[in-house]
């Protein structure tokens, strides 16, 4: 009896010692889920995913990666997403970029939890079509974008501006539109515009097919259209070969489509940028230096803040500060603070999507842009934040 006593009160203190540890695991109040692309498609949106999780917690912040090949499964993607709504915790959901049936995916989800925020960061869908479904939607200014870009090339003294394409991404309203301003405003500044196509990386020759070929390509197109000439992709995949032949034969780059030192420059240039990850303005200097080195001195350019990573994490933080009552959806301003918390030093400037058609502006939908940082010793803003777009640009499709 004294043992069984004994053993009884042993019980006794491992339970209410137990008890304590098992109360001061802290339950999250809420949690937000984050949806991008792999590393290998957009890796940028993919760190700063990670970094906003790093950043609250494994608890709080749940992540997800869409298919690579996400044309041919819609459906895999539209689930994926979905299946955040399961948690009943869950609060707000970030997809990054929305990529085809992110729309679908968002109905789904309030159909089955009205109470999510659902948040469309960079929309391949177009844009009336996803802010039906979303709450909030933010896009790079492809209307300010389109001018700034050529005005930008126009003032370091280009003379031909080469767009490189594919026929899905030509689909899509933003990137159509984009390349009707930026046609008009090379008629503006007396400078020829160029279309060029390369495969689209989510068909059967994937990204190394596509790479490949802009690899081999490149240098024909700037042996073609001279060396003072800009080149422009629009798609992730391509930005790599093309910086590297750039950097070998001579040419332009103002800016990657979804700009960021990490877009394509680290493998164009051989450097490893591990040591400096998330630490913007380190990984800004090495490329820039890496750039110098290599003689592309004042014909390189990006933002100084990668637009993927701030997108994925500013959303996180914008629906977080939403959550709690601290900011409005749809106020730009707080949008603007959030994505600074990610990018304390960069200019953004932005304002409402207007439908080109209707002319009605919509309330739930932002183009935001950050100033052009072209690298060189030294390296400069150009001031595109300040620059007053003609009026004419913003109905042209």
């Amino acid at each position: 009896m004294k043992k069984l006593t004994g053993l009884i009160l042993c019980i006794a203190m491992l339970l209410s010692l137990a008890i304590p540890m098992l109360g001061s695991a802290e339950t999250p109040e809420f949690r937000i889920g984050i949806v991008t692309g792999s590393v290998s498609q957009s890796e940028d949106d993919r760190r700063g995913a990670e970094a906003f999780q790093k950043m609250y917690g494994e608890d709080m912040v749940k992540l997800a990666i869409y298919p690579d090949n996400f044309t041919e499964e819609q459906e895999t993607t539209i689930q994926t997403i979905v299946n955040m709504a399961d948690d009943p915790l869950m609060k707000a959901i970030i997809v990054n970029q929305a990529i085809p049936g992110t729309a679908e995916a968002f109905r789904r989800v309030k159909e089955m939890r009205p109470d999510i925020l659902c948040l469309a960061g960079e929309s391949h869908e177009d844009l009336p079509v996803i802010s039906a479904a979303a709450d909030l939607v933010a896009n790079n200014d492809f209307v300010a974008r389109g001018y700034l870009i050529i005005k930008t090339a126009h003032d370091l003294g280009v003379k031909t501006f080469v767009h490189i394409s594919f026929p899905r991404h030509m689909g899509y309203e933003t990137m159509s539109r984009r390349v009707a301003i930026m046609k008009a405003a090379c008629e503006e500044f007396g400078m020829e515009f160029v279309l060029e196509t390369a495969p689209d990386p989510t068909t059967d020759v994937g990204v190394p097919g596509a790479q490949a070929y802009v690899l081999e390509k490149a240098p024909e197109w700037i042996e073609k259209y001279g060396k003072d000439s800009a080149f422009f992709c629009t798609n992730d995949a391509h930005t790599e070969p093309l910086l590297k032949q750039l950097l070998a034969y001579g040419g332009y780059f103002i800016e990657a489509d979804l700009p960021s030192p990490l877009m394509g420059y680290p493998g164009a240039l051989g450097i490893d940028l591990t040591s400096a990850e998330g630490d913007f303005e380190k990984i800004l200097a090495a490329v820039e230096a890496a750039v110098v080195e290599k003689g592309g001195a004042g014909r390189f350019g990006t933002w100084a803040y990668s637009y993927g990573y701030t997108v994925s994490a500013g959303l996180a933080q914008h629906a977080m500060n939403v959550i709690k009552g601290e900011s409005e959806l749809t106020d730009i301003d707080a949008l603007a603070a959030a994505y600074q918390v990610f990018s304390p030093k960069a200019a953004w400037n932005g304002s409402n999507y207007t439908d080109a058609t209707t002319g009605v502006k919509s309330e739930n939908t932002f183009l935001v842009y950050q100033d052009t940082y072209i690298m060189g010793n030294p390296g400069h803003f150009v001031g595109a934040t300040e620059v007053e777009i003609p009026e004419k640009y913003f109905t042209l499709k």
